[in-house]
């Protein structure tokens, strides 16, 4: 897709975060099957919904943009979903892995703020008013999701490890 404008860059930007979601769908069911912790895997099984909610609001503007979501591939949360998937078969200790998913995640969920944050601000100045309410909420959700990945972290996560 060639890239002449603000709405060009606008639609290529969601296209991305469409196939970033897409993929992320298929990841976390194995991250949560993947955890001994209970509340990371109801927390990684709580975002995999989450995540259905996103594409669908992506698919929502684009629609209204009469565009197609699909035709990137999102180079980026694929590299970050190898990255965790070489921790899934490197890590032996259970606690450890569990660290290491939610440091993996935590990477997931910032490269989303980023994207997110920047499409809300590409809407904001085309006035696309919908989009930029629809991709609010899905940074706003990004963000609490990555608050309590932290808490999770801090809280207990991280201390089972430190005591292998």
């Amino acid at each position: 897709m060639k890239i002449n404008s603000l709405q060009d860059l606008f639609v290529h930007e969601l296209k991305d975060l469409y196939s970033a979601e897409k993929q992320l769908l298929q990841a976390l069911p194995k991250m949560a099957k993947n955890t001994e912790n209970e509340e990371l895997r109801r927390a990684f099984e709580e975002h995999r919904e989450q995540t259905e909610t996103h594409v669908e609001r992506i698919e929502r503007i684009m629609s209204g943009m009469e565009n197609s979501p699909r035709g990137e591939k999102c180079a980026g949360m694929e590299g970050l979903i190898e990255e965790a998937e070489d921790l899934l078969e490197n890590a032996e200790d259970a606690s450890v892995k569990d660290a290491g998913l939610i440091g993996a995640a935590q990477r997931v969920e910032h490269y989303e703020i980023a994207g997110y944050g920047t499409a809300r601000t590409y809407a904001e100045m085309l006035g696309l008013d919908e989009a930029v309410q629809l991709l609010q909420q899905t940074l706003e959700e990004e963000k609490e999701t990555d608050a309590k990945l932290t808490r999770l972290a801090e809280g207990m996560v991280n201390w089972e490890a430190f005591k292998h």
